[in-house]
Order: structure tokens, then sequence, then C-alpha cells
């Protein structure tokens, strides 16, 4: 950076040309660090909304595996679970006994599902926006330091 004529200031009121170059530079300066600054929070954006959207798809995963456990339990284990039940009971409640079963099975598994889904939302990058907003107030400070 140039050194200022600070006497030809002192005499004359107007900034030397030195002065302004550097009002310049670093306005240059402020450019290029505002703009490096921008693309690292659309980076830290992106990483955020990566893990959320991974969050995002175990918990509909989650969905999906219950209702598919449920029609396979409805199918294969619940002939054979009435089968052997019936041996001890009446057929219609043994059938009862296993539709009441694996419907709690398949709450416990919408509510796993439930809480994956619950952590990913809401879908927006909060601590981008946390820091975007530290930024712009240590920004606005150093703009008022500059200033004084």
């Amino acid at each position: 950076m140039a050194q200022t004529d600070t006497s030809f200031t002192r005499r004359t009121g107007v900034p030397s040309e030195a002065e302004e170059r550097s009002v310049s530079e670093l306005m240059r300066q402020l450019t290029e660090q505002t703009t490096r600054l921008a693309q690292k929070e659309i980076e830290l954006a992106k990483a955020e909304m990566a893990v959320k959207g991974k969050r995002l798809g175990i918990g509909a995963g989650a969905f999906s595996a219950a209702g598919l456990i449920v029609l396979f339990a409805l199918g294969a284990a619940t002939a054979a679970a009435i089968l052997g039940l019936a041996t001890a009971l009446e057929g219609w409640v043994a059938a009862l006994i296993m539709a009441v079963v694996y419907l709690m099975l398949a709450g416990v598994l919408a509510l796993v599902g439930r809480s994956k889904v619950q952590a990913a939302t809401p879908p927006v990058p909060e601590q981008t926006a946390e820091s975007i907003k530290e930024d712009v107030e240590s920004t606005k400070e150093k703009a008022k330091e500059g200033r004084a």
C-alpha cells in the first residue's frame, strides 16, 4: 500500500492522489472479500442442506419400510400365527390378536420415521443463516469504526 502524503491533505483539505488510491484499493479488497464470503456461505448452505436431505431420506425410508413390513407381515406371518393360536383359542380371536400386534409394530416404525423427518425439518440452512447475520453485523461494526 502506498504511503499517504498527509501534509498535502492538512494544507489543502483535499486528499492526495496516494490517499485516493488507498481508498480505491480498500474498495476493491472489500468487493473481493464480500464475493469470497458469499461463496463460502453458499458452500455452507449446500453442505447443511445435504445433511438435512440425508435425514429426510432416512425418515422417508423408515416410513416406506414400515409399509412394506405391514404388507409382508399381513401376508405370511398372519396365517401361521392365526393357525397356531387357533389351536388354543377361537379362530377369530387368534386373528384379532395378530392384527393388534402388527398394528403396534407399524406404529413404532411410523414414530421412528416421524422423528427422523422432524429432525430434518424445516429444510432451511439454519447455521448458514445465523452465520450470515453475524457477518452482516461484523461488517456494519467495521464500517462504523472506519467512519469514525
